[in-house]
């Protein structure tokens, strides 16, 4: 009777063992550290037998700005999944998804550093409403005058993230515009700025973050190329990611000219992010309202909407570009609609040519 006894409890163990899902730490020994090691590294060039080196997990800042959505595509169907060396293998068909995602968490612990946001807070970018998470991007943003006097504006922003939390960034604007039949163009007001996440959580789906702004009077005031008077813009930005990956964005500051008329504004942007297949073509569609009113008493609050949609162009998701138009909802007659595209480079993931095919 006690053999029977033991028979029962071993055999109860083993259904118990069966039902408990491998940890990440198991699958990852399992299936990843023959080419990253156990430490994360990565296996140097001559223990591997080829000549592309793998990345090291244990860097942060190649760690954490990327979404688990893009890990996910790159494990589940290999490298080519995102244009990347086809010797990274897919695992789809020997791992299931709940596996891989075990995978990447534990993945992620290799970086030690809490103050990284993560990839998943860096939602699609708005055509006028600033985000909160810091980039490596370079964006450049057209905006042209659909009603009254012809006008464009080209703005080339550069965006350079400086450790876990700060970013900076310069804004080139080059402005032409119609002065009674005869155009005027020119490089507009500079700008530069800084960045720096205060609060962040992947869990709650939200970032926080402070920037301070100055644009500098360098376009030709008496040509209408620029405002003539630097301008300090301090604001915040908050993003929340939502259920059904919608996700909302909202910024809110003041401009603060040296002389002149200062002005508060806010903005919120929402939308949510459509795939094509499993891992393919992105597509974000987002309707922004803006508001700026003049800090002075009696002045009014104007309020604009941007309809708009993001599409990313590149397999590795890296080159985007988006497209609206920014509508006056009030003060109609003295404001114009603008027609407002850009085209956006993620840098970080590679050349502006790498990762199409």
């Amino acid at each position: 009777m006690r053999w029977l006894i033991l028979l029962v409890a071993l055999l109860a163990a083993h259904t118990v063992e069966a039902q408990e899902p491998a940890s990440g730490r198991d699958l990852y020994r399992g299936a990843c550290a023959a080419c990253h090691g156990t430490d994360g590294t990565g296996l140097p060039q001559a223990a591997l037998g080829f000549d592309v080196a793998v990345p090291d997990f244990t860097d942060c800042s190649f760690a954490t700005p990327e979404a688990d959505a893009d890990w996910l595509a790159v494990v589940h169907d290999g490298g080519p999944a995102r244009a990347f060396d086809r010797r990274m293998p897919a695992f789809g068909e020997a791992l299931k998804e709940d596996e891989i995602l075990r995978v990447l968490d534990y993945i992620h612990e290799f970086c030690g550093d809490g103050r990284w946001p993560r990839g998943e807070l860096n939602l699609p970018r708005a055509l006028v409403t600033e985000k909160a998470f810091p980039e490596n991007e370079t964006v450049l943003t057209t905006t042209v005058a659909l009603d009254g006097a012809g006008a464009v504006a080209n703005e080339l922003l550069y965006e350079r993230r400086l450790g876990a939390r700060t970013q900076f960034e310069v804004i080139v604007p080059f402005v032409s515009h119609d002065t009674g039949g005869q155009w005027r163009s020119g490089l507009g007001d500079v700008g530069a700025a800084v960045k720096r996440v205060l609060v962040h959580s992947r869990q709650r789906g939200s970032i926080f973050s402070v920037t301070g702004e100055v644009v500098f009077p360098t376009g030709k005031e008496s040509e209408g190329l620029g405002s003539g008077v630097a301008v300090f813009e301090p604001f915040l930005a908050f993003g929340q990611i939502l259920p059904a990956d919608a996700f909302l964005q909202v910024q809110a500051g003041a401009e603060l000219p040296r002389r002149g008329a200062k002005e508060a504004f806010w903005r919120a942007a929402l939308g949510r992010t459509i795939v094509s297949g499993r891992f393919g073509r992105s597509w974000s569609p987002i309707v922004e309202l803006l508001a700026a009113r003049e800090m002075e008493s009696g002045a009014r609050v104007e309020w604009d909407a941007v309809p708009q949609m993001q599409v990313s162009l590149s397999k590795r998701q890296h080159v985007l570009i988006s497209a609206g138009v920014r509508v006056p909802v009030t003060g109609r007659s003295a404001r114009g609609a603008q027609l407002m595209t850009y085209v956006l480079w993620d840098w970080f993931d590679g050349g502006i040519r790498d990762g199409w095919r």
